[in-house]
């Protein structure tokens, strides 16, 4: 069955994610030694919206040291940027009226990702973690996606970078693919019908 809906994951699949190298960089730390000094959970309760920014800068690090929130942001700004081969594939299946919408685990700050790259040109910032109160791989993710929408599990085809949420999706009756770069996505697509 060719999927009537695509549901794209944005950080990591879309957009470069600067949680790897730009955010460890602004701090002056490797990756590992900001993976131990951050708080378990600032940054996953500030993607399901349960706090604000405030707090998530209050709360980044588990000891509490400051955190320059302003620079914080404007070093991600900087850094989101389409992945390669991207823009073309979503200019193709926009140009095909193909339903697109976001489907991402992250907090408000998707809209300094949509300041930078213009996402909402091809797609819709239907389902972002912060405005739905739920993350992938959380099978009500999917679930209320389906719901939302008004169309079968079966309709939707969620593509993502993770193996996690693409089995999650799965597991709820959706199709998916694992993103690896968009020469591959855009054979898969093909091989779907989509494209």
């Amino acid at each position: 069955m060719t999927p009537r809906v695509l549901l794209l994951d944005v950080m990591g699949t879309l957009v470069h994610d600067p949680f790897f190298v730009e955010v460890p960089r602004f701090f002056g730390m490797s990756l590992e030694e900001l993976v131990a000094l951050k708080h378990p959970r600032a940054w996953l309760d500030f993607e399901l919206g349960e706090i604000d920014e405030a707090t998530l800068l209050q709360r980044f690090f588990a000891d509490g040291r400051e955190v320059d929130g302003p620079g914080l942001k404007r070093a991600m700004l900087e850094a989101y940027r389409l992945l390669p081969g991207i823009e073309s594939l979503l200019h193709e299946l926009y140009a095909r009226s193909v339903p697109l919408h976001a489907l991402s685990n992250y907090p408000r700050w998707y809209e300094l990702v949509e300041e930078r790259v213009r996402l909402s040109r091809y797609l819709r910032w239907s389902f972002v973690s912060c405005l739905i109160g739920m993350r992938k791989p959380d099978p009500g993710v999917f679930q209320h996606v389906s719901n939302e929408l008004g169309v079968p599990a079966s309709a939707c085809l969620v593509i993502d970078d993770r193996e996690d949420n693409c089995q999650a999706a799965r597991e709820e009756g959706m199709d998916a693919i694992r993103f690896t770069d968009a020469a591959t996505l855009r054979r898969e697509l093909v091989g779907r019908g989509v494209l």
